[in-house]
């Protein structure tokens, strides 16, 4: 068994290259891979191009420290803080500091799942009167300075199996596949083994269509324990390369069965990202001024994070107050 646990820093520096084109796992406020993300800004790796599925704190935290040069995305926010959520995300876009290209969800999840399968492309239906297949993000010139890229952002086609003159129009999404994929769990084994808890989102497939996958997880447990129950294990270790055992790796978003969402911190991360001054005060004193994720977790404080402790039956934090505080 190859033992692949290594340490935040070191699984950034081996497989996080500027100008790679990297995936993020995770979705809007549930699981982002927060502390390998620090890790990349700590490291300042630039020109990144980066895909997610529907993302928000990583992704908006990446952006606004400069890391990003493109993306490919359906959402960037935390939907459940708007407008806490997505703000460099939105002013990134609004100043041309990054260029951009939408998809609907279910696309993404197809280009994700092409470059899983090995194909250039899947087809799917709908969107043929959409602005989504009329308005590109990527010109036909940056595609071209970009081998990496597709020529085309989206492509019809007809059904090669309808009778001639009567065949339907699909839409060709084109597949993805990054240099490396980031992603949180709940546990793994030294050999790279993964088990999400609860909603999966796309991250299975953006870890199959990925050349190197750096898991982090919550709890790293023997091989033993982890193949008990094989049918509840998603990723295999022979897709893994690095694996970061990092307890509250999530943090401030939420990671089902161990703690809910930092209501409190993601609501102090909107009001900060608001200004450019106090989001570079944000940096330097969460990413920055931490060296490590041990650090983080001091600036977030041992009370703070016992809190947000999960209900072992419920895998959330029950909490009277949710919904009144989403709409503060």
């Amino acid at each position: 068994m190859k033992n692949k646990v290594i340490s935040p820093r070191e699984a950034v520096q081996r497989y996080v290259q500027a100008g790679a084109h990297i995936s993020i796992g995770g979705f809007t406020i549930v699981r982002n891979p927060m502390g390998l993300v620090h890790e990349i800004i700590r490291q300042k790796i630039r020109n990144l191009h980066v895909y997610v599925h529907s993302h928000g704190q990583a992704f908006d935290l990446l952006i606004g420290a400069g890391c990003v040069v493109a993306m490919e995305f359906a959402y960037g926010g935390t939907a459940r803080f708007s407008p806490s959520g997505g703000i460099r995300f939105r002013k990134a876009i609004e100043q041309g500091l990054v260029r951009f290209e939408d998809y609907t969800n279910y696309q993404m999840v197809l280009r994700f799942l092409a470059g899983a399968m090995g194909l250039p492309f899947l087809p799917l239906k709908g969107v043929t009167r959409t602005d989504v297949l009329e308005k590109w993000g990527f010109d036909k010139t940056f595609r071209a300075q970009n081998p990496r890229l597709p020529d085309k952002k989206l492509a019809t086609l007809k059904n090669p199996f309808d009778p001639p003159g009567k065949e339907q129009e699909l839409i060709a999404v084109p597949a993805i596949q990054p240099d490396v994929t980031l992603l949180h769990v709940q546990k793994a084994d030294a050999e790279g083994t993964c088990r999400i808890e609860g909603l999966t989102f796309a991250d299975v497939e953006q870890a199959k269509a990925a050349r190197h996958v750096i898991v982090s997880c919550e709890k790293l447990v023997s091989r033993e324990e982890i193949r008990k129950d094989p049918d509840r294990n998603q990723i295999p270790f022979f897709i893994v390369d690095a694996v970061v055992p990092l307890p509250y790796g999530a943090h401030p978003t939420a990671c089902n069965n161990y703690y809910d969402y930092d209501d409190d911190h993601l609501l102090l991360y909107g009001k900060m990202a608001a200004d450019d001054r106090a989001f570079q005060d944000y940096l330097n004193t969460y990413v920055f001024g931490t060296e490590t994720h041990a650090d983080y977790l001091k600036q977030i404080g041992e009370k703070a994070l016992q809190t947000l402790r999960a209900d072992p039956d419920l895998g959330y934090r029950p909490r009277s107050n949710r919904k009144s505080n989403h709409q503060s």
